[in-house]
């Protein structure tokens, strides 16, 4: 009998509202979410932008056309309460659309109190299925903060994993960096050993780090990975607690492409020797699925 190919799943992709889409930079004003404007709003030498603005329709052309199964939407490490409500309502949305083809995990702010801690446990039971993408350090609020310590103890009692943003300590400079110190993301994992954590970008180099194979608990993702190193890091990390990411809708090969698209990374994965497991296997095994 032949073996079923595992279905190609990207853990690390975001989606923005209409009304985000619609002008970004306007939209950030409003809202005063200064910190996504710098990021959202770069520009690369020749003029064109670092990322599209993609709808929900073309997310899934494009994933038709790469071959991929499913994609989990990340929400954002917001600045404001109010931006997390309304990108948790907008993936709610999505998943009720499309239940085949789309996960998604909730923003939270908890420097808001206890209404963040509402928000997290309504997302949760309009089906969204962790947290994520997060960073205290973008979002400014303390490793120790009550609420956050709150959502982290949830989300191991629900079993849903947490997202967050790492940037490697030896990565160049650029617009909107913010520097996350890996010791921060040990802590937590030891603190929280019930909860799965997933540390975006490769964990800024934590993937491949002696410490990490003392965090049973904490995943990695290869969002971004062009950006950031060679594809030699693709056979440097643990493939079993590795998760395939993009960054879509991040232009990740910009001397070749024009638009967003997951066939560049597939590629690189695959000519890499990426596993069957880290393509998509893992992601089923720690999503449950």
């Amino acid at each position: 009998m032949k073996r079923q190919a595992v279905p190609i799943i990207d853990s690390h992709v975001h989606l923005y509202p209409p009304e985000v889409n619609r002008d970004p930079l306007a939209w950030a004003v409003v809202h005063d979410e200064p910190h996504w404007a710098v990021l959202c709003g770069r520009r690369r030498k020749d003029g064109a932008a670092v990322q599209g603005f993609p709808s929900v329709d073309q997310l899934l052309r494009d994933m038709d056309t790469a071959g991929i199964a499913k994609v989990v939407l990340l929400g954002w490490y917001w600045e404001k309460h109010e931006t997390c409500v309304a990108q948790n309502k907008f993936y709610a949305d999505c998943l009720r659309a499309h239940p085949d083809r789309l996960a998604a995990f909730a923003t939270v702010q908890p420097k808001a109190g206890t209404p963040a801690f509402e928000e997290a446990c309504r997302a949760m039971d309009d089906g969204l299925s962790g947290f994520g993408e997060l960073s205290p350090h973008s979002q400014h609020f303390r490793l120790d903060d009550p609420v956050w310590r709150q959502v982290l103890a949830l989300a191991a009692e629900w079993k849903v994993p947490v997202n967050l943003h790492v940037t490697d300590p030896a990565s160049r400079k650029y617009a909107g960096r913010v520097e996350t110190p890996l010791a921060d993301f040990i802590r937590l994992a030891q603190e929280f050993p019930a909860t799965n954590f997933i540390l975006a970008h490769w964990g800024g180099g934590l993937a491949w780090a002696r410490e990490a194979a003392a965090l049973p608990n904490v995943w990695f993702d290869t969002a971004a990975s062009p950006l950031l190193y060679g594809p030699e890091v693709w056979a440097k990390a643990p493939h079993g607690r590795v998760l395939f990411g993009s960054d879509y809708p991040l232009i990740l090969y910009p001397k070749t492409e024009v638009a967003p698209e997951f066939n560049g990374l597939l590629k690189e994965a695959k000519a890499a020797g990426a596993s069957a497991s880290l393509l998509g296997g893992n992601a089923t095994k720690l999503f449950g699925w």
